[in-house]
């Protein structure tokens, strides 16, 4: 019963420092999760959804980390899929996290809408169950909302609350974190984008987040991002070509060290560059 105990409190504990870590998908790991005024593709349901209305096709994307710093028991997989329809993108997504002994599993929906020319809101409704051998199980429902607004056509601000209803497992508070993310997300070029943000768990310090993703080739993006508390590093690639996007993310932990994770976008539409498509959508010269 102890080594029951005890396996579920280590597992909370690394769930609570890898926060960060269980957030799809390798794009934004890459970018030290510094994108929420950009969230421009499929896994914007989990970050922030309404991201998902600058997109006006469809995508399906898999995320996932076998191991993260080694420990096969922090396993986390992501699928997500969206559809755009003519009052805005609908998406859903699922996630698993753990192993035999404590597993958590997320089906989430979503939905986002352009709410005037330059500015779109989106929500998530997520079924979150937790099991643990020996203790049972149980489930909860949390809300997330997002909005993304274009100061410029190469300027954007965004913000996302995650679990603002205050939902929790039982009759325990704070099991499931409240967190408040706002940012900016300025294209300094066609090739090049920068990104900055604060996220902040309730009852915790807020990080600061920085990123920078440049196209360094028509096919070939490179990443790199930095975040404080904890102080972190991260860097990435991704790979275009036509409707399949590859990505692949390291990240650094102070006190955990290096991991990896990789993920796939399969997008349906014209073979431009995702900046190019998004746009052309929003009548952008």
């Amino acid at each position: 019963m102890k080594l029951y105990f005890a396996l579920s409190f280590l597992i909370l504990v690394f769930n609570n420092i890898c926060s960060a870590q269980i957030r799809p998908g390798a794009r934004q790991v890459a970018l030290s999760h510094s994108d929420v005024a950009m969230s421009d593709d499929v896994f914007s349901l989990f970050n922030n959804p309404a991201g998902a209305a600058q997109l006006n096709w469809r995508e399906v994307g898999v995320y996932y980390s076998p191991a993260p710093f080694g420990i096969k028991e922090l396993a986390n997989g992501y699928a997500a899929y969206q559809q755009p329809v003519g009052i805005g993108t609908f998406a859903a997504g699922f996630m698993t996290y753990g192993f035999d002994l404590y597993r958590e599993n997320k089906f989430a929906l979503a939905f986002s809408m352009r709410a005037a020319d330059n500015f779109f809101i989106g929500t998530t409704v997520t079924y979150q169950s937790l099991t643990i051998e020996k203790y049972g199980s149980d489930g909860s429902i949390s809300i997330n909302i997002g909005g993304l607004t274009y100061l410029l056509k190469t300027l954007r601000l965004g913000f996302s609350v995650s679990n603002i209803n205050r939902a929790s497992y039982g009759k325990e508070k704070n099991q499931i974190p409240t967190i408040l993310s706002a940012g900016v997300s300025y294209d300094y070029s066609d090739n090049l984008t920068i990104n900055t943000s604060v996220i902040k768990e309730l009852d915790f310090h807020a990080s600061m987040r920085f990123g920078i993703e440049y196209s360094i080739i028509k096919y070939l993006d490179l990443r790199i991002g930095l975040s404080n508390k904890p102080n972190s590093f991260s860097s990435g690639i991704g790979i275009n070509y036509d409707f399949i996007q590859l990505d692949y993310a390291l990240f650094t932990h102070q006190d955990l060290g290096l991991t990896h994770q990789a993920g796939i976008i399969i997008h349906f539409g014209s073979g431009k560059s995702r900046k190019e498509k998004i746009k052309d959508y929003l009548n952008f010269d």
